[in-house]
């Protein structure tokens, strides 16, 4: 050994003797021989040895008693007749075994706490958890988590969760339906609120709540999916090998063999055995380790979390081959390719409501590719997205990993708080793309005081080709998930024809019960447990470590290489993955790159073309968007004092591409007259108003004078007031200081030209009911202006006309 590292060894060890020396004439109780060993007194590293030892003794007896007490819980947790992990008590609302197409789900209402009680006319929030192998409650695993957040701003808050086992013959439909159906049930019970209810869905939930809001676009107010997948074949050569997974096992015939294997039943505790795979140094070494290590403060923590990870549910045969084939290995979702069983084409273009996608660079189950991907397959361009009106905010966190997405205490006082606090302001977003970030909050920021917590939330407009550059979509790898995707389709064909009747010929109800109780994750839940006869004198050996604990000081050299050995396990456990991973993408592109394999899967030519089939434009689309175009043309001049101050907001904010909760805030504390607008009403005039600067800026800012021509003088300073509030709300660039004056300049002008017209003792309103626009005597009112207002209006159109033209921005917000 080096000099300098045995001198540095030495010193941490005489560091320690002392300590050493009373932790080994204390611990007689443990290790009686220690006490009366006179070379602990003399020799330094006997001494560290010997406080190692006891403590390492106490630590594994504590680890013992917790590995045994997660035995009991998983025993009890099994017992219940509804098992969950909620932190929050919840009532059943309405049972999905009661609806017509029954299913093993239900809707909850989560009884807010004495101390946060419900706002009035608050929007409410619907938390839908996944059923992707584990039990329900994640999203409300603690007080910070989703449910938390929406409970501390106010929001009345339910849950969707599901019992265990699933209702005989249910699918995947089914469940859309009950989804549907509490939604339903939730907008029944809240007539008097400001807007449809926010819906979250985590993970597998996520692409099940958009499968049902584009069936049933009606009843969603926004939607927020969390580590959701949503394109199945995207992800990042060399850092995402689960998606190689079904074609290096032939496609989804396997899935079928499992299903007949648990006679009619998918065992979710295949699909959380996946997820373990994924990460060997965690599932084997690092998440025990850590409990070892820390076993006086981790056991409550650990317990916690082994409730809902040792919780596993079922499917149905039906259920998981259908997810199989049209998601994991088809993709069949952003392609628009599904179609429900009464004829409805399940198309994510039709949801109406904001889409928010949250995911992380750290999530190896749902990479941003796969979550973010959706937008790649269904869109080319912008204009697309804007002749669609589909609103998508997307989030990203650096580091996070799947699990922590959901339960989180930092993503959940950080990410999903601010989500809750802001639904309003996503919900009211012109369509298009944004990205939210998140900012702390110093005493330096602008209008702080608007921003609620710690943090600023603030959401700037991005492209598809943004988002492209994130996704980075490859046609070679399409073609070679295409292949497996065809032949996919022929080994389950083979299977069912071949050797599926002689399966099920063998298998009984007893055999599905053995191979369910004898899979690996349940052995070792079932193994280590008071009925253990071996397990059961650990609670009282426990009990007495506790009250003579005597922890192993930190500078102690045995502690010291204990953690260095973890640490090279550990770090051999990621080298052995990531050889494993690397060499599953070599194999997968190696086979099902080779010409003669994706002919015979059905695909032609190697020439780059794209085989994914892009979802399209019908033409009764296309008939749409010309007839909404030419609808917009005559809408140019309609509206009131409201839709002139949006739009004059909106036209000062072009250049800045971001909005910001500070500004929505601000919003809502400014006096509205006797007007009270609804946040549907609101939203519908934002989009509106945005959507015709985008089509004809020049002649939407030109259109003003003529839609204050009618309104109250007071009104019109009201809205004018409001516009300058807001804009000063976040810091303005020269170009926007100087279209801020022209437009107000516009508004002081008519205000001033009301007066001399006699109108000057108007009350202020700034919700005029806006003219119908297939009245052609509104829009004949609406565009001809009374007789003496021509040189008022000139003069304002010459202005803003000519801010138009030398505006050389084109994005709006």
């Amino acid at each position: 050994m080096p000099a300098k590292s045995s001198a540095a060894l030495e010193r941490r060890s005489s560091q320690s003797s002392r300590s050493a020396r009373a932790t080994s004439s204390a611990a007689t109780g443990d290790a009686p021989w220690l006490a009366a060993n006179p070379w602990l007194a003399n020799l330094p590293w006997m001494s560290a040895a010997a406080e190692y030892a006891v403590d390492a003794w106490q630590r594994s007896v504590l680890f013992a008693d917790v590995m045994r007490q997660r035995g009991n819980q998983y025993q009890e947790h099994l017992a219940e007749s509804a098992p969950n992990v909620l932190d929050f008590d919840a009532e059943v609302i309405l049972d999905a075994h009661a609806l017509p197409r029954p299913c093993n789900y239900c809707l909850m209402r989560i009884v807010p706490p004495k101390d946060t009680p419900t706002l009035p006319n608050a929007r409410p929030f619907v938390v839908v958890d996944p059923r992707a192998g584990h039990g329900p409650g994640i999203g409300g695993f603690k007080p910070d988590s989703e449910i938390g957040a929406a409970l501390r701003a106010g929001h009345p808050c339910y849950f969707v969760g599901f019992l265990p086992d699933p209702v005989p013959g249910q699918t995947v439909e089914d469940v859309m339906r009950a989804e549907a159906a509490f939604l339903e049930k939730v907008i029944s019970m809240h007539p008097e609120s400001a807007g449809k209810p926010a819906v979250i869905g985590n993970c597998q939930a996520g692409w099940q709540i958009l499968m049902t809001a584009a069936m049933r676009p009606d009843l969603f107010g926004p939607i927020i999916v969390a580590g959701a997948p949503v394109s199945y074949w995207a992800g990042w050569r060399g850092r995402n090998p689960m998606r190689y997974s079904g074609g290096l096992l032939g496609g989804s015939w396997l899935t079928a063999l499992t299903s007949d294997l648990g006679d009619g039943r998918f065992d979710g505790a295949w699909l959380v055995q996946n997820f373990e795979n994924l990460d060997p140094a965690n599932t084997l070494w690092r998440k025990k380790y850590h409990l070892y290590a820390n076993v006086d403060t981790e056991a409550q923590r650990y317990l916690g979390f082994e409730k809902y990870w040792g919780g596993h549910v079922f499917l149905n045969a039906q259920e998981m081959q259908y997810i199989v084939d049209n998601l994991f290995v088809g993709n069949r979702l952003t392609s628009a390719e599904l179609i429900t069983s009464d004829g409805i084409r399940l198309d994510l273009r039709n949801i109406r409501s904001p889409i928010v996608v949250f995911c992380s660079y750290g999530d190896n189950i749902t990479p941003p590719p796969q979550a973010l991907g959706f937008v790649t397959d269904m869109y080319r361009d912008d204009a697309e997205v804007l002749s669609h009106d589909q609103t998508i905010v997307y989030a990203t966190h650096d580091s996070i990993g799947h699990l922590g997405i959901f339960v989180s205490g930092s993503t959940g006082r950080k990410e999903h708080r601010k989500f809750v606090n802001n639904i309003d302001l996503i919900d009211v977003l012109p369509a298009g793309i944004y990205q939210a970030q998140i900012a702390d909050k110093t005493d330096d920021t602008l209008h702080g005081e608007l921003a609620e917590g710690d943090y600023v939330m603030s959401i700037q407009r991005r492209s598809v080709e943004d988002v492209r550059a994130i996704v980075q979509p490859d046609t070679q790898s399409d073609r070679r998930f295409a292949a497996v995707a065809h032949l996919s389709d022929i080994h389950l064909g083979l299977y069912r024809s071949l050797v599926q009747p002689w399966v099920r010929a063998m298998v009984t109800p007893t055999s599905a019960y053995w191979m369910r109780l004898l899979h690996p994750l349940r052995v070792s839940y079932e193994l280590w447990s008071d009925r253990n006869p071996f397990a059961a004198p650990f609670a009282e050996k426990a009990e007495r470590v506790r009250e003579t604990r005597h922890a192993v000081s930190s500078d102690n050299p045995f502690l010291a290489l204990e953690m260095a050995v973890s640490t090279a396990i550990e770090e051999s456990l990621n080298f052995y993955r990531d050889m494993r991973d690397d060499g599953y993408e070599k194999a997968f592109e190696m086979i099902y790159g080779q010409p003669w394999v994706q002919a015979l899967a059905g695909l032609h030519g190697s020439d780059g073309t794209a085989v994914r089939v892009h979802p399209g434009t019908s033409p009764e689309h296309v008939a749409f968007v010309r007839e909404a175009l030419e609808l917009r043309r005559h809408e140019v001049r309609q509206g009131g004092v409201l839709e002139a101050g949006i739009r004059a907001l909106l036209w000062v904010h072009r250049l800045h591409g971001e909005a910001d909760e500070r500004q929505f805030n601000l919003a809502r504390s400014l006096p509205r007259g006797d007007a009270e607008i609804s946040i549907e009403r609101f939203r519908e005039i934002i989009r509106r108003q945005a959507g015709l600067l985008r089509m004809a800026p020049s002649a939407a800012m030109e259109a003003i004078p003529g839609m204050l021509a009618h309104a109250s003088p007071a009104s019109i300073r009201l809205v004018a007031k409001a516009v300058k509030e807001l804009s000063f709300a976040v810091p303005l660039e020269d170009d926007e200081q100087n279209d801020l004056e022209r437009v107000l300049a516009v508004f002081e002008r008519a205000a001033h030209k009301r007066e001399a017209d006699g109108d000057g003792a108007g009350k202020a309103s700034v919700a005029a009911k806006p003219r119908a626009t297939a009245s052609r005597k509104a829009t004949s009112t609406a565009t001809t202006p009374r007789k003496g207002t021509t040189a008022a209006k000139k003069a304002a159109t010459t202005a803003v006309a000519k801010s138009t033209r030398t505006s050389r921005a084109k994005k709006t917000i």
